[in-house]
């Protein structure tokens, strides 16, 4: 069943959460634009921009990596200054009121967590933090950048949007020269702790969460295309175990045919509206 955004349908929505509760939750970059985060793809589910860098080029070439990290350097403290949105803060309130069995992330931004969200299962990591590839040791994003803006005082870049990933489309700025820091315990390559395109999630990441699917009665997809099989994977199996799914995005997603109800707008909106409801 497909509906359409009017105010009535907001209570379609309450009923869907209140009948088929607790949810399995997935939510994506449409859940973090109201904060001033980009997301990815359009209505027709094409990619606004260049997709983000392949693991590949990024393990591959260091001038790959000094790119990144001069993307990064320019649009982390925007990324870093976001705060939760009306989307977020309602999710925390429907786990407080335990309406919800979990909720997985596409985003990388935290700000479920910044919005008092306990359980969450962050699917692509967290870009608030470095992982070296070599030793495994973990350091801050935040104490990285402080490195960055001293090592590289001298790097100039104009004013430019935020990308989806916390980085910085910079067009016509010369990157090759951009320092950045390997591992100062083993020296090996440092990755912000998140899943880069052409890499797995995390094989217990994935079981933990097919379990919580599993112990669901039904699911909430929210602000995401679902293109990539890393999100579609729990969509199939919602379909193949007959659990209802509700899906709340501006646009087309992957899996529109596997859902009961489809609701084209507004994310933050409607869960506003569906926690005064549901009291």
């Amino acid at each position: 069943m497909t509906v359409h955004p009017t105010r009535a349908l907001d209570a379609a929505v309450a009923d869907f959460i209140a009948e088929y509760a607790p949810l399995f939750v997935i939510t994506g970059a449409g859940v973090s634009t109201a904060s001033g985060i980009p997301d990815y793809r359009d209505d027709e589910r094409e990619w606004k921009r260049p997709p983000p860098v392949l693991l590949s080029s990024f393990l591959d070439s260091r001038a790959a990596r000094a790119r990144y990290w001069a993307r990064s350097f320019v649009g982390w403290p925007r990324f870093a200054a976001a705060r939760p949105n009306v989307a977020h803060e309602a999710l925390a309130a429907l786990e407080r009121g335990r309406f919800l069995q979990a909720l997985v992330t596409q985003n990388v931004d935290r700000l479920h967590q910044r919005a008092g969200h306990r359980d969450v299962i962050d699917l692509h990591g967290r870009l608030d933090r470095v992982v070296c590839l070599g030793c495994g040791a973990l350091t801050s994003r935040a104490e990285l950048q402080t490195w960055l803006e001293v090592e590289n005082d001298d790097f100039a870049a104009p004013a430019v949007a935020m990308a989806p990933d916390g980085d910085a489309d910079l067009t016509g700025v010369r990157t090759e020269e951009f320092q950045f820091p390997d591992c100062s315990i083993c020296g090996g390559i440092l990755k912000p702790d998140v899943v880069f395109y052409g890499e797995n999630v995390p094989r217990q990441v994935v079981q933990d969460s097919m379990a919580k699917l599993d112990a669901a009665r039904g699911v909430l997809l929210l602000g995401t295309s679902a293109s990539t099989y890393s999100c579609f994977r729990y969509c199939r199996r919602a379909r193949t175990l007959g659990k209802p799914m509700a899906i709340i995005n501006l646009g087309r997603t992957r899996a529109d045919e596997l859902a009961s109800l489809t609701y084209a707008t507004d994310v933050g909106q409607v869960l506003g509206a569906c926690v005064r409801a549901l009291g």
